[in-house]
């Protein structure tokens, strides 16, 4: 049997999608193309690749078997294709990046530098959740990713990348705005401005806050951490939000940000990968950038 590269890459974009339509959109391919080019995989297998169902499709032990194989393909490809940078200009590569939210607003600086550095090189960065960043890079579905130390990393190798910092941020006209530092149990009887609650972030504060026997009492939930910052300077409540999105917006927005003496309120961010030796070679700059950053910042 001969399955060519664009057939391994739809296959992992279906499995990744668990659906043809969204792995063909992915793979920048028509719908009735790579249906046809799933079909005659299956033909040439002999033997079924996907359980289609109602709600998608998913691998059979087989499918689970080929996106094992083809997941080690590619990576060969692509590092193959790093090492030919070394000796031939002009020869692109790309580097798949799944990152956390906390992370995204830490890794512009570092990606603009990096490219500025290696032209020839593409990145192709998506925000997830650190659970399920983990996930993928352990599936082979990226080449790193990058997710705070509360997601068990498992078999995966990891370096820092950032210190991520959980701050409280007040109305300016609130009590708790003169505070330097306070603790979670001192603000669980105040509103709050949150995140939607299957958000990584607000799923690590609530089991804190349940911890204190006294979960959250939210007004509202957001999906923009500069939505959450505006609500808060308008004086709808309080918010727990990284530090680095509290400085960036206090600039425009009127509130204040105090500490969090809580210990858990300081996260790692960590680099990680299934093996950073087995990297392409343009990859392995790209952790040296990030690593860089991560040691010299904090």
């Amino acid at each position: 049997m001969r399955f060519d590269l664009t057939d391994l890459r739809l296959f992992l974009q279906v499995v990744e999608a668990e659906s043809i339509t969204q792995g063909a959109e992915r793979a920048g391919m028509a719908l009735p193309s790579a249906s046809a080019r799933i079909r005659g995989m299956e033909e040439m297998s002999g033997v079924s690749l996907l359980d289609r169902g109602p709600r998608g499709v998913r691998p059979t032990a087989a499918g689970e078997a080929l996106a094992h194989h083809a997941r080690i393909v590619l990576g060969q490809m692509e590092q193959m294709r790093g090492d030919l940078q070394l000796y031939a200009r002009g020869l692109r590569g790309k580097i798949r990046i799944l990152s956390g939210r906390a992370a995204m607003a830490h890794l512009p600086d570092a990606l603009r530098r990096y490219l500025v550095a290696h032209p020839t090189i593409d990145i192709d960065l998506e925000e997830r959740q650190s659970p399920d960043v983990v996930a993928a890079v352990a599936g082979g579905y990226a080449d790193l990713g990058i997710a705070a130390d509360t997601a068990d990393t498992g078999t995966l190798e990891t370096r820092p990348f950032e210190i991520d910092r959980l701050v409280l941020i007040t109305p300016g006209d609130h009590p708790f705005a003169s505070r330097k530092a306070v603790a979670l149990v001192d603000v669980l009887d105040e509103p709050f401005v949150g995140l939607p609650a299957d958000s990584a972030l607000q799923g690590h504060l609530a089991t804190h806050a349940a911890r204190e026997g006294r979960p959250f009492k939210l007004r509202v939930c957001l999906d923009s951490f500069e939505d959450i910052c505006a609500m808060v300077s308008s004086g709808v409540g309080l918010a727990i939000v990284p530090q680095v999105y509290a400085r960036r917006y206090r600039v425009e927005m009127s509130f204040r940000i105090v500490e969090i003496t809580d210990g858990w309120a300081l996260r790692h961010l960590l680099i990680c990968a299934r093996s950073f030796d087995a990297l392409p070679v343009h990859a392995r700059a790209l952790v040296k950038y990030l690593s860089n950053k991560g040691a010299g910042d904090n």
